[in-house]
């Protein structure tokens, strides 16, 4: 059941039955028959079989159109605007088909800050482009030399009437060469402390003054970027939050990456780099490698650790889905989920043996290739480092550390 617009036609007085019977007749009516199939047959690993990525990306359109991709936002920015429940029980009917959401950057850090701090044109103007996976974000924050303290960054925006000219460099911008815009933070004040001194603009990165440069890192893929702004522009009607106040604005994105790269149950993406542990124990099942009770250990161990990680991250979701920030919360699973995924990938390579050493061919075993992609795990979206600081001050109320430069102005601060 749809509306002429390809949207589902529910809503928040509609139940989780009528919910359920709504999609299972969108499932029919809109995904390919192959597809349906396919997951009714064998669930999400049998679609990824008879499906190609290049397929899903040309299809997504009728998933955004149906407001199933972000069922609980209002219907104007592309959702639904149902209830938690609804959209629950809504995703357990799709989860069979493997409906992943592109567009990760876009729905999970420049749409939190929008959410929260945006004007109503801005929400408008970019929620169902994101949506629709019609315009790709990143997120240009980090720098050369401003990582673990973000607060640092020296990139600047100056004011030219209705828009502000940016110089400066960012690092590590995951998806850069393949984005069309970017949430950035800058330096509009530089004699305030630093915190006091950044703004948050929206930066449209197919202009003149943005040059991106891929970064291959050691499995041989291209994730990361650095990106050079040579007085490249952002409109004011593009600045969110007041001048001054990107910092506050910054956290509501920040929680979201945490939330994000956190894992399954946190409602982003379940694992960046190599396999999840459901495959790692059928791998070593078929191989009767599971018959070995060191090998029996290491797998529960990693099994368990996996299920407690998902019930903490269904706590910081259902906060979310209550209408409450994620917070610093989202940071436990962050903490949990990279050491986590590099023990995965570990114990994965080791099931492999000697043809994790060497192999047939060019191309690397994608055990390999996910043990060596995971390394960054303990480093993007925050380092571990600087995340258990986080639980230590603001959810465990321990005293900050010592800063003597605190209160300075970022100009009277070491670089």
């Amino acid at each position: 059941m749809a509306t002429t617009d390809g949207r589902l036609a529910i809503g928040a007085d509609t139940s989780e039955p009528e919910a359920a019977r709504a999609v299972r007749a969108w499932v029919d009516a809109h995904l390919p028959r192959h597809w349906i199939d396919a997951g009714r047959a064998g669930g999400a690993s049998a679609v990824r079989e008879v499906r190609t990525r290049a397929h899903y990306e040309a299809w997504y359109p009728v998933f955004a159109d149906s407001g199933l991709v972000v069922p609980t936002w209002p219907v104007a920015y592309g959702g639904l605007d149902v209830s938690a429940a609804v959209a629950r029980r809504a995703e357990a009917e799709l989860a069979p088909f493997n409906l992943g959401r592109l567009n990760p950057l876009g729905l999970n850090l420049a749409a939190p800050a929008l959410f929260a701090h945006g004007s109503e044109a801005q929400r408008l103007r970019f929620l169902p482009p994101i949506v629709r996976n019609a315009e790709v974000w990143c997120q240009l924050f980090s720098e050369p030399a401003a990582g673990s303290d973000l607060a640092s960054l020296a990139t600047r925006a100056v004011r030219d009437g209705d828009r502000w000219m940016l110089t400066g460099q960012k690092v590590w911008t995951t998806w850069a060469h393949r984005s069309d815009w970017a949430v950035l933070l800058a330096r509009t004040d530089a004699d305030v402390p630093k915190r006091d001194g950044i703004t948050y603009f929206l930066v449209d990165l197919h202009q003149r003054g943005v040059e991106i440069r891929p970064l291959r890192h050691m499995g041989g893929d291209v994730d990361f970027n650095e990106v050079f702004l040579d007085d490249a522009i952002a409109l004011d009607a593009h600045r969110v939050g007041a001048v001054g106040e990107g910092w506050t604005v910054a956290n509501a994105t920040l929680s979201g990456e945490r939330q994000m790269v956190a894992g399954a149950g946190s409602g982003g993406v379940d694992r960046i780099g190599g396999l999840g542990v459901d495959n790692v124990v059928g791998r070593a099942r078929r191989s009767d490698q599971s018959r070995d009770p060191v090998v029996r250990h290491a797998l529960m161990r990693v099994f368990s650790e996996e299920r407690i990680r998902d019930w903490t991250n269904q706590r910081v979701r259902a906060h979310v889905k209550a209408g409450r920030p994620p917070g610093p919360e989202s940071s436990i699973g962050k903490v949990h989920q990279g050491g986590l995924n590099q023990r995965v990938q570990l114990l994965a390579t080791a099931l492999l043996g000697m043809d994790a050493v060497a192999w047939v061919g060019e191309s690397l075993p994608p055990e390999v290739r996910g043990m060596l992609r995971s390394r960054a795990n303990t480093i993007e979206g925050g380092t571990t480092e600087i995340n258990k600081n986080v639980l230590g001050e603001r959810v465990l109320g321990l005293p900050r550390e010592p800063d003597p430069w605190r209160g300075a102005s970022w100009r009277e601060t070491p670089h």
